[in-house]
Order: structure tokens, then sequence, then C-alpha cells
């Protein structure tokens, strides 16, 4: 079979303005990147702001595994497969991040027949929405290091400068650094680090903002240090906010570009869910809910990081409230949760499926305690037996949730007609829609909240230092905000190495900090990195361009 970089290399698509038609959307309302991708003009709101919105539902998965679960592709199989049966549909995803592309995914727009296009831009530069980012967030760092070199008029603590410097790859080397060094001249030294652009505060920022003037307002807020009174220092005291935002003029505008089968997809946004929020921004998700009747979004990782946080952080600070979700599964992502090994996933094992569906269960106690409607998709592969089959529809009949083969992977939208049906049929199932935790909880409750209720955890430690956090969190009046907790993806625990659904587990807090731009409060737990590092082989080995322009190894 074709890579997927070679099926979307293949793909005969129309101009970026046929599928912006689709939403009734004109050239006038695009701001053109060439003939396939554009952004939508802020205009555009004030026409539809007051249409009824459409249907929202999120995708999101079981716990990750190295066997791959197929959300991105499963989301963009599903809206083709809506576009199939009539509907006016428009898929909502992230945009992905530099970093996995040369890492360890080599590209993150679906897969096989369910892709966006044009593929090779939306995995590299797109419209340069991450590279304002990254200037964006490095002038507000490169301000603070310049105060404290220009006579520090704020007082600013320079051992306690909380605002580092990002970058949009995995380089591990970075997470700890001195900047300053060599002499007067050359600023005052320091200890920092890096992290990755899609952690930035920035980035979630982008995501939650409702307007301009919001994103503006929010830039403002950004706590970058303390002074040695202990006072908060923001990028309103450094008197940059404007320059920020006049950065960011063109990121927040929402992308336009199609699937191979030209569904209109808006890719706006990429916090990773794991160290950051996860979810693709409010605004295209507005824009989408305003032009289509039908949306498809997506959420990072399982539902025990992105779905909760799209639904305790993204609903509760912008009024979205899904219709239903996907929960997408694989047998042989069950059968690794099941204790079975990589190379012998092609091996029917009706048990390790057994004992895997334990992760699976748990995913669906986590939908439906939200209140909200589940729908189980099986992605499709030629190793799944009827039996192995059978064991998935057993368990999701019994937990009363509707189960949904997808094959869109190799047939495009008309395999994800199954699964339409099913989301479709779920519209009438009865919502109560409700949060993890309430707003009066204290940050150390809301943390405890998500802990037991969604990854099952017996309760929560907390280190000294974290415990310091949550005091001064509360004493200075950010205790009602939302937690963002940043936990390894790959188990429902802060281990990564506890696969299916672990019991008997406490989750560890090493670190709290104030998100005060985006709304939200940041909880380090376990050993999670906000700046990934390169695996052994890293994709960019594998990713080359001829000299006539063909890429390869983007898949």
């Amino acid at each position: 079979m074709l890579s997927d970089v070679e099926i979307a290399q293949n793909a005969k698509v129309d101009k970026i303005s046929v599928a912006a038609g689709k939403l009734g959307l004109t050239e006038d309302d695009l701001e053109f990147y060439g003939k396939f991708k554009a952004k939508i003009s802020r205009d555009v709101w004030q026409r539809v702001k007051d249409n009824p919105d459409g249907k929202l539902i999120l995708v999101t998965a079981i716990t990750p595994t190295p066997a791959g679960e197929g959300k991105t592709t499963t989301s963009i199989g599903l809206a083709d497969a809506f576009s199939k049966l009539g509907q006016k549909v428009c898929v909502a995803l992230r945009e992905p991040s530099l970093g996995p592309c040369f890492g360890i995914k080599g590209g993150a727009a679906g897969g096989g027949f369910a892709q966006v296009v044009p593929m090779e831009d939306i995995n590299l530069h797109f419209t340069g929405d991450f590279h304002a980012l990254t200037t964006a967030h490095n002038l507000l760092a490169a301000v603070v290091d310049n105060h404290l070199q220009q006579g520090n008029e704020l007082k600013i603590d320079s051992r306690r400068v909380v605002w580092k410097r990002v970058l949009d790859l995995n380089d591990r080397a970075l997470r700890n650094v001195i900047v300053g060094l060599g002499g007067k001249a050359n600023g005052v030294p320091r200890e920092t680090g890096f992290d990755i652009t899609v952690a930035s505060e920035m980035m979630a920022i982008l995501c939650l903002a409702n307007d301009f003037a919001d994103l503006k307002s929010r830039l403002g807020k950004i706590i970058v240090a303390y002074t040695v009174d202990g006072e908060v220092v923001t990028a309103d005291d450094l008197k940059v906010t404007g320059s920020l935002a006049l950065l960011l003029k063109d990121a927040i505008k929402p992308n336009l570009v199609q699937t191979l089968e030209g569904t209109p997809a808006l890719i706006h946004g990429g916090p990773f869910a794991n160290i950051a929020h996860g979810c693709n921004s409010v605004t295209a998700t507005k824009y989408a809910l305003k032009l289509a009747d039908i949306v498809v979004t997506e959420a990072g990782f399982g539902a025990d990081l992105g779905a909760e946080k799209f639904l305790d952080i993204k609903c509760r600070l912008s009024g979205l409230r899904p219709d239903a979700v996907v929960i997408v599964a694989t047998i042989r992502a069950l059968k690794m949760h099941g204790g079975v090994d990589k190379k012998n996933l092609a091996e029917p094992n009706v048990a390790a499926v057994e004992r895997g569906l334990a992760n699976l269960e748990k995913h669906i106690e986590n939908v439906q305690g939200f209140g909200l409607p589940a729908i189980v998709a099986l992605n499709d592969f030629p190793t799944d037996t009827a039996d192995e089959i059978q064991a998935v529809e057993k368990i999701c009949a019994e937990h009363g949730v509707k189960f949904a083969r997808s094959k869109v992977f190799a047939e495009g939208g008309a395999g994800g007609v199954e699964l339409a049906k099913a989301v479709e049929e779920s519209f009438t199932d009865a919502k109560n829609f409700k949060f993890t935790y309430a707003d009066d909880l204290t940050v150390a409750e809301k943390i405890s909240a998500v802990a037991t209720k969604i990854y099952g955890a017996d309760g929560v430690d907390f280190t000294a230092d974290a415990k310091k956090q949550l005091a001064d969190i509360e004493r200075r009046g950010f205790g009602k905000l939302p937690i963002c907790i940043a936990k390894t993806q790959y188990s429902l625990s802060d281990d990564a190495t506890k696969l299916g659904r672990p019991k008997n587990f406490r989750v560890t807090v090493r670190e709290v900090k104030i998100s005060a731009g985006a709304g939200f409060i940041v909880v380090l737990s376990g050993k999670i990195m906000t700046m990934p590092g390169l695996p052994k082989v890293p994709a960019a080995e594998k990713i080359d361009i001829t000299p006539d322009g063909v890429i390869s190894g983007l898949f």
C-alpha cells in the first residue's frame, strides 16, 4: 500500500475556495496561502455569529500505545462519512508540532485515505502560526532579561523568573540552561530553560481566546516573574502586550484546508494534551459550529487527558457542549493493554483483548461520568478476528454504549458510514453534562477529583514544593481557576509503565504554577517533561526531499 504522504501527493483536490463554498464562504472571506490553504477573515464572524450552532462531536481514544489507535484518522474519516450522508460538515483539528513530526510520529494529518491536505504543508510550516507564537513568547523572554540588564525598575527577583523560552522541536539539552554569561554586557546570569512551543502559555491563550480583544487581554495577564517582595510581574507591567498581540494578529485567524474527499477542515492551534490542554482553538470550533450542521473535533491522547481537558477546561471557559463523544480503540492496542508484546499483536488472542478491555471500560465510564453519550469506534486492522471484535461489542453492550467498526484508513468516508450513523443515533440519547469538579473547590481538591474520578487513583501526594505553591496560588486569589494536569499519556496513572486499568496507585504532584493569561492552573505530575527529547532513531532520519521537491518519510 502507498504511504500516507504518497496517497496525499497523488490526490486530486480542488482549490480551497471550493471547500470554502461548502461552508457558504466566498473568496472575499478568505486570506489565501497558496492554492490549497487559507485563513478565514475576522469579518466573517460578524456575519455568522447569530447562526444556530451545529452538532458537536468530540473524538477521543483509549490510552495510547505504540500499536496506534488512529484518533485523528477516525475524526477525518468520520467527517467525510457525514459528507457522504449529505450533511453539511466540518472537521476542526489541532495543528501538528514540528517536534513529534521529526521526533517519534513523523506527521499528524490523519492517515491512509482519511487525511487532511496539503499534508506536507500542514505538518511543516503551514501558515506560520507556530512560528508567530514562538517569536511572541521569546520576545517576552527577551524583554524580561533586558529589563534585568537595564536597571530592573520593577525589582524583579532574577531567581524567580518563571517565563522560559520555547522552541518547536524536541531538544532535551535545552531543558535547563544558563543565560547571561560572558560578562556584564551580555546580561544578568541566571538559570532558565526551554519548553516546546506547544507547551507555551501563549499557545493556550491563542486556543482559548474568544476574539482578538480577549487574546490581547489574556496576553497582558501572563505572569513572567516575581519581585524581591514576592509580587507578580506581568506582560502588562513590562509594557509589551501590544507588541505580543501584533505578532499574533494573523495567528488568531482559523486556517481552512480540506480532506482528501474535499470536506472542509479548520486546523488551528496545537497544545499537546500530556503537557497542555490538548484542544484546537475555541475560535475555530465556534466558526465551524456556525458554518456547518455537524462538527467533528478531537482532543489529544486518551479520554483521561484530552477529553477531560476539553470538557473541564475548554467547555468551562467557552460554553461549548458536545452532543456525543467517540472513543477510538483498536484490537491491537487492547492486546497491548492486555499484556501482549508489540511483536505478537498480529496473533489472535481473545483472552488478551478481554484483559485489555478494562482500559476501554474506564474511558467509557469517564465519558458517561460527564453525562454524555459515548460511541466506541473500533479502528479496523486486517489481523482482527471475529471473536476479538465480538469481545469488544459485548463490553460496549454491557455499558450501554453504541459500537461501530471504522474502516476509514483503507476506504475513506465510505468506511465511516456505519460509525456516522451510530453517532447520529446518539444525538437523541439523554445528556446531563457536568464537570468533574466545581469552581469553588480548592486547587488541591480539584486535582484530587481528577485523579480519583478520571484516572482511578486512590489519592494524590504533593511534594513539599507543590504544597507551598498551592498555598501561594490560593493566597493570590487564583484558586477558582480550572486545572490542567501534565501527565504521561501512556497510562491512566502517572507511571508510563502501568498499562491497562491500574489499581492501588497514587498520583504524585511535584509542581503547580499559575497560567493567569490562559486562565488555568498547570499541575505537573510524575516525570512528565514540558520539553520532550528525541528517540534513539528520530523520524528526522527517514524524512527526505528530492531536488524536484518530492517529500518522503512524513507518514
